[in-house]
């Protein structure tokens, strides 16, 4: 059966503190909600907030949605993941990704390079650590213990001081590119893209996936691709359509330089090209409410779950058909009580 999930935006989602936030995550964990992810890119970071989530809840699955490569050491999210997954007594997913260069230039100060290189090492250099072997790694990205030229010389390889709950924590990667979903697809037990639209979605990165499929070792189990949808179910629900819209443009718009937006080439490779175009030169031209204004609804629509009932069934059929495994709702509502009850419906709607 499909599953179902929730995140926690990095701009509060409407909350006005994150107990609030958290309090509606034991109250979706209690009607059978499976993951709940917490966001990161220059926020607050996830790791605080996962871990006040883990001592408020018993069940539902936490992670990362996502947490960039470039600014913790690979040890340090190995340690980290497994801090997590020792609190929530088992229930963590470390989801990663590569975010971008106006990110982690521009706010981090660290070079944007190798993201394909760098997430394969960083993945090897975790799942060593959980395994508590003594860390050595001659990457061509990262070497562990630091050369002795590189340093004082006085590293030496260490172990994990703790045994983890589990040697083997699922690991999530955020990737759109057809090199990134291709080495996903082969590495990790996860694939978290973002504006999944089910019926482009072969066209896009299908062959990416069989390429990393092909390589990938049985003892991962099936690939759960966890898709995010902005969720709103009723027969006069079209007006929240535009609620999704400022994502969708700060996305394709100002996520990234121009000629270096990976979510505005995923729009061009859905076909809103000229769309995509329009929107990123309001939104580097300062004027985000004229770009939020230039999203189409048939853009939003075909990449959420809104609508009535019957609807929103059929979409999720479309989802399935498209290998999605794990649906990441979000609400659009500024309502508990709404949101939930839009969670509630659709799982009545599941597969």
């Amino acid at each position: 059966m499909m599953r179902t999930g929730i995140f926690l935006s990095y701009a509060d989602g409407g909350h006005s503190n994150f107990a609030e936030a958290a309090d509606e995550v034991v109250e979706l964990e209690k009607v059978g909600v499976d993951v709940a992810l917490v966001a990161e890119a220059y926020s607050y970071d996830a790791i605080s907030q996962l871990g006040f989530l883990a001592a408020k809840t018993s069940r539902i699955e936490l992670g990362t949605g996502v947490v960039p490569i470039y600014v913790r050491t690979p040890s340090l999210l190995a340690m980290t993941a497994a801090g997590l997954d020792y609190v929530s007594n088992g229930r963590f997913r470390l989801g990663i990704g590569t975010s971008g260069p106006q990110v982690m230039e521009g706010f981090h100060g660290v070079p944007f390079d190798a993201p394909l290189g760098r997430t394969r090492e960083v993945v090897e250099i975790c799942r060593q650590v959980w395994r508590r072997e003594r860390v050595t790694y001659d990457g061509k990205y990262y070497q562990i213990p630091l050369p002795a030229d590189h340093g004082t010389g006085l590293g030496k390889p260490l172990q994990l001081i703790n045994h983890p709950v589990r040697e083997r924590i699922p690991i999530t990667i955020a990737a759109l590119g057809p090199k990134n979903v291709e080495l996903t697809a082969e590495i990790a037990e996860g694939w978290q893209p973002v504006f999944f639209y089910p019926e482009k979605a072969d066209d896009v990165w299908g062959e990416a996936l069989r390429a990393g499929y092909a390589k990938r070792d049985p003892s991962l189990g099936p690939l759960d691709i966890m898709v995010s949808a902005p969720l709103a179910i009723g027969d006069d629900v079209d007006d929240r359509l535009s609620w999704a819209k400022p994502h969708l443009a700060l996305y394709i718009g100002g996520m990234g330089a121009r000629g270096r937006n990976f979510y505005h080439n995923l729009a061009t490779r859905y076909g809103f090209g000229d769309v995509a175009n329009h929107i990123q030169d309001l939104y580097l031209a300062g004027k985000k409410a004229e770009a939020i204004e230039a999203v189409p609804d048939d853009l939003v629509r075909n990449v959420s779950l809104v609508g009535p009932r019957g609807y929103v069934k059929e979409r999720i059929a479309a989802y399935a058909d498209a290998g999605a495994t794990t649906l990441l709702l979000q609400p659009l509502s500024d309502d508990r009580r709404e949101s939930v009850r839009f969670v509630e419906e659709l799982q009545e709607l599941l597969p």
